[in-house]
């Protein structure tokens, strides 16, 4: 019998464009300073415990996760950056058992596709994350079976 598990899908906060600098080094804007750490905020108000983090290695994803001060183990995985949902998920069924809550760091249009893909297609929710998946948004979904089932 599997525990019910929790996925919150993060796209990292709002990006500076500095001239010069690679896409993968670019670092957040003041705008998504603020921005994380209000997503951190909402985390902390309404997800009980994070168990594990996987991130993308990108610098604003890293800097995004920072300033949520989510404080829990994390993997940094380079393959998250520009993955596809399927990357993604192949990352996720490598999380042991032991966790509970995952939180997932990174970019855009993987975020909203997964939470597509992982919710389903159909209905309010998915017209609204298709529509729109602003940075810093989260994705809040329950996970009915183990990590390496997903």
């Amino acid at each position: 019998m599997n525990v019910l598990r929790t996925l919150l899908l993060l796209r990292h906060a709002k990006s500076d464009y500095p001239d010069g600098v690679a896409d993968h080094d670019r670092p957040l804007a003041p705008r998504g300073i603020r921005e994380a750490g209000l997503a951190g905020d909402w985390l902390r108000a309404n997800v009980t415990t994070v168990d594990a983090v996987l991130c993308s290695t990108s610098t604003r994803t890293r800097q995004t996760l920072a300033r949520t001060g989510i404080n829990a183990p994390t993997r940094y995985a380079e393959r998250l950056y520009g993955a596809a949902p399927g990357t993604v998920i192949e990352e996720i069924n490598t999380v042991g058992d032991e966790v509970k809550t995952l939180l997932v760091v990174g970019h855009e249009p993987t975020m909203s596709g997964l939470a597509l893909v992982l919710a389903g297609a159909d209905g309010t929710v998915a017209e609204r994350i298709a529509a729109k998946f602003p940075t810093s948004a989260i994705a809040v979904l329950a996970v009915p079976c183990g990590w390496e089932d997903l």
